[in-house]
């Protein structure tokens, strides 16, 4: 008897909340786990054209590292849709202005362009701070150096 590939339903996807601590952890680093995350790609049941991911809650993003001249060299650019209307910011002036930002532009590039990024992306908290209001969901904890 053959066996047959198993492909989810979304009434068989079960939803977890986890807590990721960027204190002192490089921004890739961070974007990549948490991306693997809101796909599901590390669940067994993982199915590409179903959401499968879970509720990720990244806190002290405002104190979040990066490595070599970044700081200074890296670039976000914004355009207004008019002539001249192109603005151009580094990674520094950046993360002033809204660490948040920074590390949510990170994992958008790390999703898979599809109809299921915008949901992926809403099960997405930052805070620049410590403090959460996702108490009463019992997030686990998740750390990005093991990666578990």
């Amino acid at each position: 008897m053959t066996q047959k590939t198993f492909s989810a339903k979304p009434s068989d996807v079960v939803r977890k909340w986890y807590v990721v601590d960027a204190t002192d952890a490089t921004l890739g680093r961070v974007a990549t786990q948490v991306a693997v995350l809101l796909t599901g790609k590390s669940k067994p049941q993982f199915t590409k054209h179903i959401d499968c991911g879970d509720y990720v809650v990244v806190v002290n993003a405002g104190q979040l590292k990066v490595t070599g001249n970044k700081l200074t060299t890296k670039k976000y650019y914004h355009h207004s849709g008019y002539p001249g209307g192109l603005r151009e910011r580094t990674l520094e002036e950046q993360l002033n202005l809204d660490p948040t930002k920074v590390l949510e532009h990170a994992i958008r590039g790390m999703l898979p362009v599809n109809k299921l990024r915008d949901d992926r992306l809403a099960r997405l908290k930052i805070y620049a701070g410590a403090e959460h209001n996702h108490d009463a969901q019992k997030p686990e904890v998740f750390s990005v150096k093991e990666g578990k």
